[in-house]
């Protein structure tokens, strides 16, 4: 009897779910790459420039089941973690905070009016800036993409590829939509790491 219990433990165990990124204070999720930062932009864009990077603002919200897929399913993947670590300066942003935000254009508000301000209607929503910002301008204006929503790990690695790479500035015709189904079927004949 005891070995059956043994094995339905086992079993129920392999069954569950993988477990949710860690949870902050504020519960949003929490990854290694994501800066604590004084969210003025601009100190943040001189910084990720400094490291080399491209600065990246995570919108997301408490219970949003969208961020939790987005963690568990994609930034769990070590090559795609990894990626972000090496290549992004990421800042997180509470749709519902009220954590202050200083915009390149001088503007404080309070993390949900930002989101506002710039638009941002739901979670997660990713914005991948320039490496210079006009001045006066706002995020939201000078934004080269936004990733509205969660998406797999082949998008959401095209995405943060596409962008380190200033595939954005490429006259060649490959916009995201094209270069993502490239990359797929790169992918799916093998030729691709």
């Amino acid at each position: 009897m005891t070995r059956l219990l043994m094995v339905l433990g086992l079993m129920l165990g392999l069954a569950m779910p993988v477990a949710a990124a860690e949870l902050g204070d504020d519960g949003l999720h929490k990854q290694p790459w994501m800066r604590d930062t004084f969210r003025d932009l601009r100190e943040d864009l001189a910084e990720a420039n400094a490291e080399d990077k491209r600065l990246v603002l995570f919108f997301e919200q408490r219970g949003c089941i969208y961020c939790r897929k987005m963690h568990e399913e994609v930034f769990s993947d070590p090559a795609i973690s990894d990626y972000i670590a090496e290549n992004y300066f990421v800042v997180q942003l509470n749709l519902h905070g009220d954590i202050e935000v200083t915009d390149f254009d001088g503007d404080m508000l309070a993390e949900k009016a930002m989101a506002r301000k710039w638009g941002i209607l739901f979670t997660p929503t990713i914005l991948f800036l320039p490496e210079e910002v006009p001045e006066g301008a706002t995020a939201s204006e000078v934004a080269v993409a936004t990733m509205p929503g969660a998406f797999g790990k082949g998008t959401s690695i095209d995405m943060f590829t596409w962008v380190a790479e200033k595939r954005y500035l490429l006259d060649n015709g490959e916009d995201f939509q094209r270069y993502h189904a490239r990359r797929i079927q790169e992918r799916d004949n093998g030729s691709f790491d």
